[in-house]
C-alpha cells in the first residue's frame, strides 16, 4: 500500500474559520468606524457583538453592542489568512497558540496590512483576528441529539498546527 492510502480522513487537519473582530466598547462614531474597516478588509457584512457583563467604569452594561466581527470560512478563510501572515512577514510566534492550538494575530492598525491606504472616514484603528483549526468529527461535541465527548487522541496538537502553518503558507515559526 502507498503512503497516501494509509493515512486515516478523520486526522486531516482543517482551517475552521477565520475570525475578524474590533472592539471599539460604548463609542457611536467608533462602531460606525469599525464596521466601514470590516467592510473593506472582507466585503462581508460584519455581526454586531454585544457585551455579557457590566463593567462599569467603561460604562458598559449586558446588551449593550461594543463591537463587530466577520467570520470567513473556506477558501475566503485561507486567502483572507495568507494576506495576514504576507502582512506580518511571513513569521509566527508559537506563544500565539492557546489551549485548544488556535491563534490570534493583533493588528495596532490597519495600515500595517499590505495594499491598504489610509482612509479618513475611518482614521486609524486596530482588529484582532482568530484562526481555529478543527478535524472531521469535532461536530460530535456541538450538536445537539447525543453530543459526546472528543477523545484526546482526536484533538488538534501545537505540533501539528505549527506544521500546517509552515507548510500552507511558508511562515518561519519563532
Amino acid at each position: 500500500m502507498t503512503k497516501e492510502a494509509k493515512i486515516n480522513p478523520m486526522k486531516v487537519l482543517l482551517l475552521d474559520k477565520v475570525t475578524i473582530n474590533v472592539c471599539v466598547g460604548n463609542d457611536k462614531q467608533g462602531m460606525d468606524r469599525a464596521e466601514k474597516l470590516l467592510r473593506k478588509l472582507t466585503n462581508k457584512t460584519p455581526v454586531t457583538n454585544r457585551a455579557k457583563k457590566r463593567l462599569a467604569t467603561w460604562q458598559i452594561r449586558p446588551g449593550l453592542p461594543i463591537g463587530y466581527k466577520v467570520t470567513l470560512r473556506g477558501d475566503d478563510a485561507k486567502n483572507f489568512l495568507k494576506w495576514i501572515l504576507e502582512s506580518k512577514g511571513k513569521k509566527f510566534k508559537s506563544s500565539s497558540l492557546d489551549i485548544n492550538n488556535n491563534f490570534s494575530i493583533g493588528f495596532h492598525e490597519y495600515l500595517d496590512l499590505n495594499g491598504i491606504k489610509y482612509d479618513s472616514e475611518i482614521g486609524i484603528m486596530g482588529f484582532e483576528i482568530m484562526v481555529t483549526f478543527t478535524r472531521p468529527g469535532y461536530r460530535v461535541k456541538l450538536r445537539n441529539l447525543k453530543k459526546a465527548r472528543i477523545p484526546q487522541r482526536h484533538k488538534v496538537s501545537r505540533e501539528e498546527v505549527l506544521s500546517y502553518v509552515k507548510n500552507e503558507f511558508g511562515v518561519s515559526i519563532e
